[in-house]
């Protein structure tokens, strides 16, 4: 049977251990699944942050049309006018079995104002976010000033870039591709957004250029203090609270709201721990309808919490939770950080205001009741003690680990005792699953049918319930197979 099992000798099976990976690959032969499937599954949810593929270019191009030729749907809106796109939009890519991220952008522009020049400003944002980039120009106009322009923009950037000829819809336009060699990018590749053709030889190069995608590295250096972003909404108090841990000013204070433009990084010691505070600027709208410092304010905060392990949300505890609140814990839980929330300003609330806050979190927090919740004062110091605590139970809910063996007796006491309904004559149930990666914990589920969205969210419950991961998102990926037939 172990013969059978290691099909793919060195290939990375998330954080599983030796053992741990050959019993779950032999109830994965048992059920009838594809095993090589099934080590894709794995790898895909076990490993860290997937490679960032950026596509840019000037406006109508075709870059969105391209985006959707590499994930292979409809996702980007596509119009035959220049402007379409404006904000970086990522989406979920896979190539000859390798998986990464592509973020189409708005069209590049030089010397632009006003909205067009926050597009181009994304678009400089991908660039230097992006591991590769896939520079569209439009083979049958040919290079441009603006495309001149692109390059000298890319050479800055240092990063690996494949020149994309595109509109290219036949062979006798390949001439018009051969042109572009004068970028002094390297080989262009014509392509045919629109029609396929050509698309599979540049995604090629594509994977040559990104890096494998990495292992999970947060928190992994030695010695290295654990990074703390303090995000909200501006003037919650984010920098008092930051100047109170410290215990000196160590950053500006001011009542005009939006004071903190660059995210701040300090070393702060507490209960014996050095930590690494960054201090974010406030977010204040959708952030394609900021502009100017605001804007690219709001950026490096998307960046810091990228790069943290843990969010601390502060909240305004003196006004009603606002959707702005809500879409940065949005922001927080989808970048896969841990979180606690500070509920701030709590020394100016009377009786009354206690009474509606709760009943808003209540009804506004409910997606993140699992996150730890600490009510302080950065003014005066009230219960900051209870901060660090707050932060090490969140942490240790994102480094949770359950053995496979533990976590598939648990999941057939669910299958048992909570089978999923019935639907169009079937049921569905969970077959087995494993977790196959922490920072945050992500679980792989084998399931012999769909399992619905309120089922997922019941699972989800029970594993909390169960296993603590307090103060973590938790990713969870449902995996359906038609049976193969069972191995001999």
């Amino acid at each position: 049977m172990n013969d059978q099992i290691h099909t793919g000798g060195d290939q990375q099976h998330g954080e599983l251990g030796d053992a741990e990976y050959a019993e779950f690959m032999e109830l994965a032969a048992e059920e009838g699944f594809d095993l090589e499937e099934v080590e894709g599954d794995l790898a895909a949810a076990g490993h860290g942050p997937l490679p960032v593929l950026a596509v840019v270019g000037r406006p109508n191009v075709g870059k969105s049309t391209l985006v959707n030729r590499i994930i292979g749907r409809r996702e980007a809106v596509v119009e035959d006018r220049p402007g379409v796109t404006r904000d970086r939009v990522t989406y979920e890519a896979e190539w000859s079995g390798r998986r990464f991220k592509v973020v189409d952008t708005g069209g590049w522009e030089q010397d632009v104002l006003g909205i067009d020049a926050s597009v181009a400003a994304q678009a400089e944002f991908a660039i230097e976010a992006a591991d590769a980039v896939v520079f569209v120009v439009d083979a049958t106009v040919g290079a441009t000033d603006t495309d001149e322009a692109v390059v000298k923009l890319l050479r800055r950037a240092g990063k690996p870039v494949v020149l994309c000829a595109n509109k290219v819809d036949g062979p006798s336009a390949e001439a018009d591709a051969a042109m572009l060699w004068s970028l002094g990018l390297g080989e262009p590749y014509p392509v045919s957004a629109l029609h396929g053709r050509g698309t599979g030889d540049m995604l090629d190069a594509v994977l040559e250029a990104l890096p494998e995608a990495p292992a999970q590295t947060f928190g992994a250096a030695i010695g290295g203090p654990r990074r703390i972003a303090l995000i909200g909404r501006p003037n919650v108090g984010k920098s008092s609270l930051l100047n109170k841990v410290a215990g000196e000013e160590r950053v500006v204070v001011n009542e005009m709201a939006g004071t903190t433009r660059d995210p701040v990084d300090e070393l702060i010691e507490l209960g014996g721990v050095t930590w690494k505070f960054v201090d974010t600027a406030g977010i204040r709208r959708r952030v394609h309808l900021q502009e100017g410092a605001d804007y690219y304010a709001s950026l490096r905060t998307a960046a810091a919490v990228e790069k943290a392990e843990l969010a601390v949300i502060l909240i305004d505890s003196s006004e009603s939770i606002s959707v702005q609140d809500q879409r940065i814990i949005s922001m927080a839980v989808e970048a896969g950080r841990a979180i606690v929330v500070a509920y701030n300003k709590w020394d100016t609330l009377d009786e009354e205001r206690r009474y509606y806050l709760e009943r808003e979190i209540e009804t506004e927090l409910g997606q993140i009741q699992w996150a730890p919740r600490v009510n302080v004062s950065a003014r005066t110091g009230r219960h900051m003690e209870k901060l660090v605590p707050a932060i090490e139970t969140a942490l240790t809910g994102w480094e949770t680990r359950v053995p496979t063996g533990r976590l598939n007796a648990f999941l057939g006491e669910i299958v048992a005792s909570h089978p999923h309904p019935v639907r169009g004559g079937k049921q569905p149930r969970i077959l087995f699953g494993t977790q196959a990666g922490t920072k945050p914990p992500r679980f792989v589920l084998f399931a012999s049918g769909f399992l619905e969205a309120g089922y997922r969210r019941f699972v989800e419950r029970r594993l909390r319930e169960e296993f603590g991961f307090e103060g973590t998102p938790l990713q969870i990926s449902v995996r359906v197979r038609e049976k193969r037939g069972r191995k001999k």
